[in-house]
């Protein structure tokens, strides 16, 4: 199965139709009736993400099965363990003998209050941190990782770290990963005004939670949850983290151009030609080694590759496959 195979139907072949209803309510529904119905058995776990950092996840197993391998799934900026997408793509694993570990970033689903500091997207030791205790945690099954947008660049990044950390992964897939921050943010503020208003929002919401919880922490007025995203960005960079620039910043966790030639591991990457965030134009200048593969998809929007009016996902097979594959 590749994106050639992926032909949704002309109604669903517009980029701002599939991103919109990809992340809306009713796939949502979708995605927790259909890993409800399963009947797997899902346990809550706070792991350590190294220096204090605790990070909350999920994971699910079929009762009576002997998992075939893990599956660690990453969410994207202000999404989920519970987003339709990570539920979805659960239940595609699960039924295919995987067992799967959804790992929630810091300051994402209700988790504001298990650490002090701000989520950024430089992150990625608590996250590279997090993946070692989850597979320490679940011992003698191999490791796969996957994610989407922002988690698909987590994803990737994790997988350049791993052989220095000591982790073992069997294969690592990243759906419509963000590669160039700078791009995307250009993208967002240069296209339909919904992805950056639907961004905002939700940043600045969880903003707001993290203030009500740390309130001498983080002590900031209301202008600057007024800020738009860049200049947020900025106030956030300034205050929390030591880059200094939006530059330095958005560089720190850029994969783009030859940044995923060293990658060890088998990776996998899906991308929409047509995706409203992430410019696929970056795509065409990645170097990867022999054992990644790009595929490309004149469809899908931002992360939604959605196939028929019962909002089923390409992707969510695209990656339990590629896992399958992986296991041999």
């Amino acid at each position: 199965m590749t994106a050639a195979d992926y032909r949704p139907p002309h109604w669903l072949r517009n980029a701002h139709v599939q991103s919109v209803l990809g992340s809306s309510p009713l796939r949502r529904r979708y995605g927790e009736r259909s890993l409800a119905v399963l009947g797997a058995v899902t346990s809550e776990h706070l792991i350590d993400g190294g220096d204090g950092v605790r990070l909350h996840g999920l994971h699910s197993v079929m009762p009576g099965v002997s998992p075939r391998g893990l599956v660690l799934l990453l969410h994207g900026w202000e999404g989920s363990v519970d987003s339709s997408y990570m539920r979805l793509t659960a239940a595609q694993l699960l039924q295919r003998g995987f067992a799967v570990f959804r790992l929630n970033f810091r300051d994402h689903g209700n988790t504001h209050h298990l650490n002090e500091g701000l989520f950024h997207s430089n992150r990625i030791g608590e996250v590279v941190h997090a993946a070692c205790e989850v597979s320490r945690r679940f011992p003698l099954q191999p490791l796969c990782v996957a994610g989407y947008s922002l988690g698909g660049n987590f994803a990737l990044r994790l997988a350049l770290h791993a052989p220095a950390a000591g982790l073992a992964l069997a294969h690592v897939a990243a759906v419509c990963p963000v590669l160039d921050p700078g791009r995307t943010m250009d993208a967002m503020e240069q296209g339909l005004p919904l992805y950056l208003w639907y961004f905002e929002r939700k940043w600045r919401g969880s903003l707001a939670r993290k203030r009500a919880l740390f309130p001498q922490q983080h002590a900031f007025d209301d202008s600057v949850l007024g800020l738009r995203m860049r200049p947020l960005t900025q106030w956030m960079i300034e205050r929390h983290t030591d880059f200094g620039t939006l530059e330095r910043y958005f560089d720190g966790y850029s994969i783009a151009g030859d940044r995923l030639a060293a990658l060890q591991v088998p990776a996998s990457i899906l991308m929409a030609a047509d995706d409203p965030v992430i410019p696929v134009a970056g795509f065409d200048e990645l170097r990867l080694p022999p054992s990644a593969r790009l595929e490309i998809a004149p469809w899908g929007g931002h992360c939604g590759f959605l196939e028929s009016a019962r909002l089923d996902g390409f992707a969510e097979r695209w990656i339990a496959q590629r896992m399958m594959d992986a296991m041999g």
